[in-house]
């Protein structure tokens, strides 16, 4: 499963054993880090009477080279299987139907998490529960043969998708030789080859405490909640290395000139086009990240240029412009739905919005300042659902930092034009792109897509 949230900050992170400094965190969640390694955040929220945990680990498609990509979610799939207390799927799921949980778990670009929710007074089976599960996995061939095929579905089913089918496309030529570190949902011959061996290597790399947050979210006390914890992980024993100072994530290759490509489909009822830049990396420009998220929901509102120049005068039915942060180099990316009949018109008119995008008079102030009680608005809206506050705190401890989710909706607030204009300058206004449309082979050739598709 798969999921994508907005996550965001700066400051390096102090990595030690023992210490870190304290984060900044809101109001009614409380930090604490033990001796291990293992980072434990408690948001005390009693809107309801159930209590979600959840743990995530630095691990994702970004760790992984081409002998390795999707295994990170394999890994994810053979979590719900067996272990030293459950030895099979079938007592696991007993278990968690005696919990009464709700579970799942996900794999992202850089982050795979896990978690349980279940009444507030089961917290403390809950945490045993997921402590047999993350440290002492095991990995039998019979389930390993069951998994391989449903995780391989997931990546077929993908693959009849037109929207994934020219996203995957364009992530080869967007990442080069790297895209398996942006491609969570991994490779078939991989996943379809993958072994009970391969599954320790990732554990061993990558499933330690410290490289580890759990996160205990809903009608708790932070003090009580604390004390179950330590008592239960604090034996975890720590790597006693940094992962990812041990295994170095290579630098992503910048691109050094466009790229366009048609990819003709018959699974392409509808055409669609996608336009890719490198974008900022939390870790070299947190403030990018921020700008980026500000332009992109700008350019997102009715009253836009964007959305007047394409949807009002039906060239497209839908275009969306994005930023996914990430600690490692973020993609920037527009997605059109373009009319069929005006697929040139609506190419170059796209062409000549995004020419524009830097100049001051694209947006207004007031489009600004409607931007930004947009983001605002959605983040109060994120927050409403006590079991989702857990995943949402994970994402950005994964890619950003605590201190920069916490700040987040503040720096919105203080983004100016002079920010967006710098993030315009610096990763799109003349910079290389990578652009790709799919489209039916009879539609391609009736409006002779590849006279005019191409780069200048």
């Amino acid at each position: 499963m798969f999921i994508k949230h907005l996550s965001l900050s700066v400051i390096g992170l102090l990595f030690t054993l023992t210490t870190a400094a304290q984060p900044k965190l809101p109001e009614g969640y409380f930090w604490k880090k033990l001796p291990n390694g293992l980072e434990i955040v408690v948001i005390e929220n009693s809107k309801v009477p159930l209590a979600t945990i959840e743990i995530a680990v630095k691990n994702g498609a970004y760790t992984e080279g081409p002998e390795y990509s999707g295994l990170s979610h394999l890994f994810e799939h053979m979590f719900f299987k067996a272990n030293k207390d459950y030895p099979d799927q079938e007592k696991f799921i007993k278990r968690t139907q005696e919990l009464g949980a709700i579970w799942n778990g996900t794999t992202n670009v850089e982050r795979v998490n896990y978690y349980f929710t279940f009444d507030r007074d089961s917290l403390k089976a809950g945490l045993n529960f997921m402590n047999s599960a993350i440290r002492y996995p095991i990995y039998r061939d019979e389930d390993m043969k069951k998994e391989r095929p449903v995780v391989d579905g997931e990546f077929q089913r993908a693959e009849s998708d037109p929207g994934f089918t020219i996203w995957h496309e364009s992530a080869k030529k967007l990442w080069g030789d790297l895209v398996t570190r942006k491609n969570p949902i991994g490779d078939h011959e991989v996943i379809n080859t993958a072994t009970p061996a391969k599954m320790m290597i990732i554990k061993d790399k990558y499933y330690h405490p410290n490289n580890s947050i759990l996160v205990i979210c809903g009608d708790v006390k932070h003090d009580a909640a604390f004390k179950l914890a330590e008592n239960i992980f604090g034996d975890w024993k720590s790597s006693g290395f940094d992962p990812h100072e041990k295994y170095p994530i290579p630098p992503f290759k910048p691109l050094t000139k466009d790229e366009f490509f048609i990819k003709e489909s018959t699974i392409a009822q509808t055409p669609y086009m996608m336009y890719n830049w490198q974008g900022p990396s939390y870790a070299t420009d947190s403030a990018g990240t921020i700008a980026a998220d500000v332009f992109s929901t700008i350019v997102g509102l009715n009253s836009s240029k964007l959305q007047q120049a394409l949807v009002d005068k039906g060239l497209v039915s839908a275009v969306d412009v994005s930023y996914s942060t990430c600690r490692y180099v973020g993609p920037i990316e527009v997605f059109v739905v373009p009319n069929p009949n005006k697929l040139k018109e609506c190419h170059e008119e796209l062409m000549k919005q995004i020419s524009m995008w830097d100049k001051d008079d694209y947006y207004t102030d007031e489009q600004l300042k409607d931007a930004k009680a947009k983001l605002y608005r959605n983040s109060l809206r994120r927050k409403e659902k006590p079991s989702s506050l857990a995943s949402q705190l994970t994402y950005q401890w994964c890619s950003t930092s605590l201190n920069y989710g916490t700040d987040l909706d503040d720096n919105y607030q203080k983004v100016t034009r002079a920010d967006i204009k710098k993030y315009v300058d610096t990763y799109i206004a003349g910079k290389p792109k990578v652009a790709g449309i799919i489209i039916k082979p009879e539609l391609s050739k009736q409006n002779n897509v590849a006279s005019f598709f191409v780069a200048k």
